[in-house]
């Protein structure tokens, strides 16, 4: 009887520890939309960042379908771990904030911006809508490497050229690498699929008429660091 009384309090022991232990993921802040603001567009919002930084090969795509997640399309991608309403209560929206290897994308892909983050729990929260053919703010006048440039390649070519193996050997998060790249045309090349060229963004629609443009101008400014 004394033996079964410790054997119980050790097993009562190491359960009590493994709840300590357990990670929680602290509850996350999702800014409100500014009034008068439409809802997240799933089409060229949404879907462009998991198509490019969870649907690869050995990861998220459907050969690969790694604990049977496929982030590809929408049906796939609303399939489960996403709660319409609750970004919260979400496993999807979860794992972005996690560490090390719990975090996706994981590493040695680089994390998601906070700004795609909040984009992807205000998609959600908004109920995780399959919006479609939306007006899209683009706007060709404008083609800043910071608030232009920069925002297409995070959302389209990061995910594959962004960590310590990037594709290629093609880094897009530093300036000076996709300075290189812009200037001896590689960049235009790939986003224009042009003959020769590798099409990019892999994976993804096509960019849009607008932002090649913004990035065109950029180029042809002299590709700089603004």
């Amino acid at each position: 009887m004394h033996k079964l009384f410790w054997i119980v309090s050790l097993m009562l022991c190491s359960m009590a520890i493994l709840v300590a232990c357990k990670h929680e993921i602290p509850q996350q802040n999702i800014p409100d939309p500014p009034p008068g603001s439409n809802l997240v567009c799933f089409e060229s919002e949404i879907l462009p960042i998991f198509q490019t930084n969870c649907a690869k090969s050995g990861c998220h795509d459907a050969a690969t379908a790694n604990e049977g997640y496929v982030f590809d399309t929408y049906a796939n991608i609303i399939r489960r771990g996403i709660d319409p309403g609750d970004a919260n209560r979400s496993e999807v929206y979860e794992v972005l904030f996690e560490r090390g290897d719990d975090r996706m994308p994981q590493p040695p892909n680089p994390p998601l911006t906070d700004e795609q983050k909040a984009l992807i729990g205000r998609w959600i929260n908004e109920g995780a809508q399959n919006t479609t053919n939306c007006g899209t703010n683009c706007d060709s006048t404008q083609f800043l490497y910071s608030a232009n440039v920069r925002s297409i390649l995070n959302s389209y070519c990061v995910g594959c050229h962004g960590n310590v193996n990037p594709e290629a050997g093609i880094d897009l998060t530093a300036y000076n690498s996709v300075r290189n790249v812009a200037l001896n045309g590689r960049l235009m090349g790939a986003i224009t699929h042009a003959p020769g060229y590798q099409p990019m963004p892999r994976n993804a629609n096509k960019l849009s008429d607008c932002q090649i443009a913004q990035i065109r101008k950029w180029i042809e400014s002299g590709a700089p660091n603004n």
